[in-house]
Order: structure tokens, then sequence, then C-alpha cells
């Protein structure tokens, strides 16, 4: 098929700028998430392919791809300091990272797939997590974060409290 245009335009959204690459993560911020998730999946499946010129925009030392990488884990560093990592919806179903001391962080999303997109509940190291983002001290510590994943939009982090 014919590749997108180069901006990346999603309705107003633009992708290919990368100052914009935080604007789908602000739904988290205004208790919907589920509005994010959406547009993070298209944007990540449409914008994005396996592809010598497989990205919209201009590299800009990296930034297109740990955009995707991030947001492909179901996570996204909206603020550049204060250690908050958004969370979206990720493409896959387990994703480890290697952290300090020789740990791992692992996202789990359970029941993911094109249709379950949504995250419908979440578990920090198999308790009840209602935040729809976590601190980078969660992560460096080590551990799993468990996304169940489902096909409609839920009350998961929606709450004032639950919000960036």
């Amino acid at each position: 098929g014919a590749s997108p245009d180069i901006t990346g335009l999603i309705g107003q959204y633009a992708h290919g700028n990368e100052p914009s690459h935080h604007v789908l993560y602000m739904y988290n911020y205004v208790g919907q998430p589920w509005k994010g998730a959406r547009l993070l999946r298209q944007t990540m499946t449409e914008l994005y392919r396996d592809d010598p010129d497989g990205l919209c925009g201009n590299e800009d030392v990296g930034q297109m791809s740990a955009w995707y990488i991030l947001s492909s884990m179901g996570l996204y560093q909206v603020e550049p300091a204060g250690g908050r990592y958004i969370i979206g919806s990720p493409l896959f179903n387990k994703a480890t990272m290697q952290v300090s001391g020789g740990k791992t962080f692992t996202i789990v999303a359970t029941d993911n797939s094109k249709e379950n997109i949504y995250v419908q509940s979440a578990k920090l190291n198999g308790k009840r997590y209602t935040k729809s983002y976590i601190l980078y001290d969660d992560i460096r510590k080590g551990g799993v974060l468990e996304l169940q994943m489902g096909n409609k939009p839920s009350a998961w982090g929606t709450k004032s409290a639950d919000r960036p």
C-alpha cells in the first residue's frame, strides 16, 4: 500500500512532529485512558512498518523509534522529569527490560489482541494497581506489571487519584 503522509497526521494529531508525541497520552491526565488507547494502536500500526522507510517524520536522534519502543511496551514518559511513565496500550503480550542491579521489569498484557486494546485492570507485583501511570522508581526496583486487556473501554485509571 501507499506509505502514510510523512507528517503522520491522524485528525489534527501530527505524529511526524516529535513535540506532539505526548499528546495521545494526555487522555490519562483527564481520566479517559481508553481514548488514547485506540489512537495509540492506530499510530503504532499505521505509521510504523518493518521497512527501510518504516516511520513517519524525521528520526531526529532516535525520538521516533524511542516513542515506538516505549509505546509498544505500553509506557511513555510524557514529562521529561518527575519519573512518571504513562500507561498506554501495549502491542506486545510480554516485554522484559533489564533494570538496575541485574533485576528485570516485565510488562504482561493478558488477553492482548488487535481488538483487546483497552486496559481493564492492572496488578503491580501481584497487587491491584489502579493508577494509569507507573513511577520510574517502581520500574527500577524490578517486578511485574500485569495489564488485563479487553475490547471495551473500562473505568480503570479514571478516578482523580489514579491520574498522572
